[in-house]
């Protein structure tokens, strides 16, 4: 019962920390960006395309699945077979937790090629897609940057 507790509590742990990866959207902002001046452009967009912007690959996930790996392990066997059972889940979910927590972060991204009207220059930016904000080829937009990232809006 003890054993079946501390693996709800690591995979909720886990979820948790997931679920507070930052949003790469361009309507989101950090604590540290809001109530700053930003740099402010306008252009056309000239190009569209959805990529894919690929999930974070941190200690974390490892960790996660090596700890909850290594606990499934131990429940093995006696002795001996119960000691290899652990090592060998502990490195299984390690390396299924890394995969799970990339898997997870994984987000829709849009390529946008923008002609900045000012000095006719022509710059890409990736964002995570928002389905509700439809860009098109030709639109006029709006790009603000600040603290070396920079936003698309219309």
């Amino acid at each position: 019962m003890h054993k079946q507790i501390s693996i709800l509590f690591i995979i909720l742990s886990a979820l948790l920390i997931t679920g507070c990866a930052s949003s790469l959207q361009g309507d989101t902002y950090s604590r540290d960006d809001a109530r700053q001046i930003q740099n402010v452009q306008y252009g056309t967009i000239e190009n569209i395309r959805l990529v894919v912007i690929e999930g974070t690959k941190t200690p974390i996930g490892s960790a996660t699945g090596a700890i909850i790996g290594g606990i499934a392990g131990n429940t093995i066997g006696d002795g001996r077979g119960a000691a290899i059972a652990t090592v060998l889940g502990a490195v299984a979910g390690g390396l299924a937790g890394s995969a799970a927590e990339e898997s997870l972060t994984k987000s829709q991204g849009i390529e946008l090629v923008v002609r900045l009207l000012d000095s006719n220059k022509t710059i890409a930016v990736v964002q995570q897609h928002n389905p509700d904000e439809n860009f098109h080829i030709g639109d006029k937009v709006r790009l603000t940057s600040i603290n070396g990232q920079v936003r698309v809006a219309l």
